[in-house]
């Protein structure tokens, strides 16, 4: 299994790449997870991430490639790998198409999960956070009333609302996805590399649907 998992914040990513973990055993390669070890591990690469980051800038598409590239010669990586948070512009799309090409590792589809942009707005909005033991909660799809509070962790959760769920911060994150990722659509579905797939609803529901998109693509 190789693939891109496409979508905006919000559209079950995280829980679906989880269960495709799970399922094929193929590591989740989050490009924010792989720069902070990079600067963690001070690598060549990482020190020269943290530089640019230090000076404000966004780290460039020749750095974060060369950090791909030397997470995909992990053993974990060898049966495959779920990229999340990389592409997100053309370019990059193309500088990964080149790096896969050179691995003999290309992509074999790229799966785009599909929310309505209401429904994306409501969970993001939604999203509160127990200040006691970190649970996460959604006032309109999972309020913590149901019971236990937290699983039973606490007799009463004390939620608050992260700066970045707030409605103008949300309302700026789905705008510049909208400008940059989406043309990631059209690029995939040209190369017939793009697998949609309707991200709402039950949770499983869309764990099913995902792993049909997968096995007629070939990926699962």
């Amino acid at each position: 299994m190789r693939i891109v998992l496409l979508g905006a914040p919000g559209s079950g990513k995280g829980t679906q790449a989880q269960r495709l973990i799970d399922a094929h055993r193929v590591p989740q390669v989050s490009t924010g997870d792989l720069l902070r070890t990079a600067v963690a591990a001070e690598s060549a690469l990482g020190l020269r991430a943290k530089a640019t980051m230090e000076a404000g800038k966004l780290v460039d598409d020749a750095t974060m490639l060369g950090i791909i590239r030397e997470r995909l010669g992990a053993p974990d990586a060898a049966r495959g790998f779920i990229l999340d948070g990389f592409p997100r512009t053309i370019p990059q799309a193309d500088g990964l198409d080149a790096l896969l090409a050179d691995l003999g590792r290309p992509l074999e589809a790229v799966v785009l999960m599909e929310v309505d942009s209401g429904q994306l707005f409501r969970r993001l909005t939604g999203r509160r956070t127990c200040r006691s033991c970190g649970r996460v909660f959604n006032v309109y799809t999972a309020p913590p009333s149901t019971p236990p509070p937290c699983g039973g962790q606490c007799v009463t959760p004390d939620l608050f609302q992260r700066r970045d769920d707030g409605e103008a911060t949300i309302a700026k994150r789905l705008e510049v996805y909208a400008a940059q990722t989406r043309p990631l659509v059209e690029y995939y579905r040209a190369r017939g590399l793009l697998r949609s797939v309707d991200a709402e609803g039950d949770i499983d529901q869309v764990t099913a649907r995902l792993e049909a998109a997968l096995k007629n693509a070939g990926a699962a």
